[in-house]
């Protein structure tokens, strides 16, 4: 008999707000977290602007040496943690700690460390002198690592790595241990932190960028038929998973009830998505069929959407696949527009947005719409450029990934 789970503690660093309140509060307000790049000298990169997250000090978090051997993506994942935890209130004293786990997510991992090491290797001497924190700086999983030691959580621990893709797996992962009965609570989400020389010329070079460089905060504009591409953000979200009567035997705040996930490919192409959307559609209709809903259930769709010209609009086509003449009653926006592309943490803070928007009744807006896409259906409702208040009982998060990886997950009220 499956159980049912419940979202617990949320805790966000974005480059729209370093904590839930600043981040919901700013994504109804439609603010852009885009500006120039102040991570490293960007003048001669064809993009030179980007989502970082700002006024940020990691030894205002971590002790300086805890900090040191930190790749910031792991920074960003125990600062974002610390703030879903202490919003879950545990007693970890008196909690089986055998039955927590954390499933973290990040697309790439520490791509600032490999830099840094391979840089001061290639100017050196030719001697190897590597820093021995090195290896365990850069690897993915040990974000997951380091928050099982710092809370003690003995379950399930390991890292998902599916490009964008990988913190709503991490996500999905965690609510099907909890619903098999597999473990109790979870910490799970996911983390970024790819703006630096190697991200930002990496994706330059394939012209997912947008070059918007004389207007950085338009620049990210899903669905637009202006849009040259994304926005590269950073930052990461956490969500706290529980088994719904373990929550509620200790009186725990419940923000929402994850009720479906799912996963698929398009096994179609390494970075174009299916053209007709075949992936992002059998992923929206598994999820749903896991919540045991129909369509006409869902209000409200946090898509991928991220302002490239393939993605949008066969997002868009997934979409009416799925849902059909009910797609027009749907509020569907794109918060990318706002935060940037998180990659691999873009899954966990959308999912964030999609639990608030169930929590408060408010879907935040696609900003900086300006020119209709003549692909992109005029009657569905993308919620451009300010945010709309309705009834959001059930919604849908999706994320896809480079490699063909599709991800869906579901939020209700409770």
């Amino acid at each position: 008999m499956s159980r049912r789970v419940v979202v617990t503690g949320l805790g966000a660093l974005t480059p729209i707000g370093n904590n839930v309140s600043e981040y919901w509060s700013n994504l109804l307000k439609g603010v852009s977290g885009a500006g120039p790049i102040t991570r490293f000298d960007a003048t001669q990169f064809k993009t030179r602007f980007a989502c970082e997250v700002k006024d940020f000090v990691p030894t205002d978090f971590l002790d300086r040496k805890e900090a040191r051997k930190l790749d910031m993506y792991a920074i960003y994942a125990m600062v974002a943690v610390s703030e879903a935890m202490e919003d879950a209130s545990f007693d970890l004293e008196n909690m089986d700690l055998d039955r927590a786990g954390v499933i973290w997510g990040s697309g790439i991992g520490g791509l600032d460390t490999f830099l840094k090491e391979c840089g001061d290797f290639a100017t050196g001497s030719g001697a190897p002198r590597f820093n021995p924190f090195f290896i365990p700086k850069m690897i993915a999983d040990i974000a997951a690592g380091h928050i099982s030691i710092k809370y003690g959580f003995r379950g399930p621990n390991y890292a998902t790595v599916s490009a964008c893709a990988s913190s709503t797996h991490a996500l999905i992962d965690a609510f099907n241990y909890i619903k098999w009965g597999k473990a109790d609570v979870f910490i799970s989400g996911g983390s970024e932190a790819s703006i630096n020389e190697a991200g930002v010329g990496g994706f330059n070079a394939m012209h997912a960028l947008s070059t918007r460089n004389e207007s950085p905060q338009t620049a990210s504009r899903p669905f637009d038929k202006e849009r040259d591409g994304f926005v590269l953000g950073e930052g990461a979200g956490a969500i706290i998973l529980e088994e719904y009567e373990h929550a509620k035997a200790r009186g725990a705040k419940i923000y929402a009830e994850v009720v479906g996930g799912a996963m698929t490919a398009d096994a179609h192409h390494i970075t174009a998505p299916h053209p007709e959307g075949i992936g992002a559609m059998n992923v929206m209709r598994l999820a749903i069929e896991d919540a045991g809903m129909k369509p006409e259930d869902v209000d409200y769709i946090n898509v991928h959407g991220t302002s490239t010209p393939l993605g949008d609009v066969a997002e868009v086509k997934a979409i009416k696949g799925v849902f059909g003449e009910h797609a027009k009653k749907l509020n569907i926006s794109s918060t990318k527009s706002m935060t940037g592309h998180l990659l691999g943490a873009a899954g966990a803070v959308e999912t964030i947005a999609s639990i608030l928007a169930v929590k408060n009744n408010a879907v935040p807006p696609t900003i900086n719409h300006s020119t209709d896409d003549p692909d992109v259906d005029p009657s569905l409702n993308l919620t451009f450029n300010k945010a709309e208040e309705r009834e959001v009982n059930v919604a849908i998060s999706n994320t896809f990934g480079f490699g063909g990886h599709n991800a869906c997950v579901m939020v209700k009220k409770v």
